[in-house]
């Protein structure tokens, strides 16, 4: 069988998959177990020790208050998507379902980051390749010495590939030892966004802006049995991560998205859960970037940068009660800097999920 017969069977293959997939999706979301687990690679020889912990925060990371609600949240110029520096606190304007806040905390790239990276192992198409590998590394190199990453995998199964840290050779191991890419496995999104969210929340610098970034062909994919869609946009939100995504584009990417587009958006008149990393990266303020694996370099670079660009906006809301409820959330520029032939547009996310008050 040629090389180029394969993608055509794999695709083949997909539709049936996904078909039968999408058939069970909705029954099985009222058996599925929330347990929030996923697997840890533990290699000896590599290095990584299972037991390794995040360092701690050093002496002049900010420390926030435990009602302060932080968005991060990003100023770009609407016509050229080139992002804005040197905003000042009174150029922003913030509500709470419909009600202004007060911005009591204000600052540009003044808090280290916790950047995880999710990438995707299964599918038709493996998204890692040497020249992503290469751009990671590239990306990490840019970071600064307070900030931290992790490594995680998902297909079927989530895993923890290396521990937040801020030892770069960490890294270069981590993606050295990857699970192996399953052709015949799913892009298992809901249990992956969980699981991310989950180790973010619990690993994560409290004190630090969280970037979850996925790695994968595609940007939609059905619910696989486990925690569903929406409890995993509930846990990132919860999180208070960041979403962004790195898709390599190709003739066969393209093809692989756009058939999982056309499925999940026929599987949806029938009611089947999906789950989408475009609308994720839209309502967490994030952003997903699609490029030639030979740019992806620059399309990392520009990713962190704009990260680098991100303004850190938090509040206390006015709203007292601790009711786990969802809160909308608003971020502008205010009028007075908006003009007709340059608009500048915020992105943040959309809302938060307000504290819940512990019952004894």
């Amino acid at each position: 069988m040629s090389k180029g017969t394969l993608p055509a069977l794999c695709f083949f293959l997909t539709i049936i998959s996904l078909a039968s997939l999408a058939a069970h999706s909705q029954e099985s979301a009222r058996s599925r177990s929330k347990n929030g687990s996923f697997s840890e690679l533990k290699r000896n020889d590599a290095g990584v020790e299972p037991t390794d912990k995040p360092a701690p925060p050093k002496a002049e990371d900010v420390r926030l208050a435990v009602d302060l609600v932080v968005l991060d949240a990003q100023v770009l110029q609407q016509k050229t998507g080139r992002a804005v520096g040197f905003m000042k606190r009174e150029d922003f304007v913030l509500s709470e379902d419909g009600v202004t806040q007060q911005i009591t905390h204000f600052g540009q790239d003044s808090l280290p980051l916790s950047v995880l990276f999710l990438i995707d192992r299964g599918g038709c198409l493996d998204p890692f390749s040497e020249k992503v590998r290469r751009a990671i590394l590239e990306s990490v190199r840019r970071l600064k010495p307070q900030d931290e990453v992790a490594l995680m995998a998902f297909h079927n199964t989530t895993e923890l590939v290396t521990r937040f840290g801020r030892d770069q050779d960490r890294i270069i191991d981590g993606l050295d030892h990857l699970p192996p890419h399953d052709e015949e496995a799913n892009h298992c999104f809901n249990r992956a966004f969980y699981d991310a969210a989950e180790y973010m929340r619990r690993a994560g610098n409290p004190d630090g802006r969280r970037v979850i970034i996925v790695i994968t062909s595609v940007t939609t994919y059905f619910d696989c049995s486990g925690p569903s869609g929406d409890e995993a946009r509930r846990a990132i939100l919860e999180s208070g991560s960041v979403v962004c995504g790195i898709i390599p584009k190709t003739a066969g990417q393209r093809m692989e998205s756009g058939i999982m587009r056309t499925i999940t958006g026929i599987g949806g008149v029938f009611k089947a859960r999906s789950s989408n990393l475009n609308l994720l990266a839209e309502e967490t303020g994030g952003e997903v970037l699609t490029d030639k694996p030979d740019n992806l370099d620059h399309t990392f670079n520009d990713l962190i940068g704009h990260l680098r660009t991100r303004y850190v906006v938090g509040f206390v809301s006015t709203n007292t009660r601790r009711d786990g409820s969802f809160r909308k959330l608003k971020l502008e520029v205010v009028p007075s800097l908006q003009k007709p032939d340059g608009k500048l547009i915020v992105k943040t996310r959309r809302g938060y999920i307000a504290a819940k008050r512990r019952t004894t």
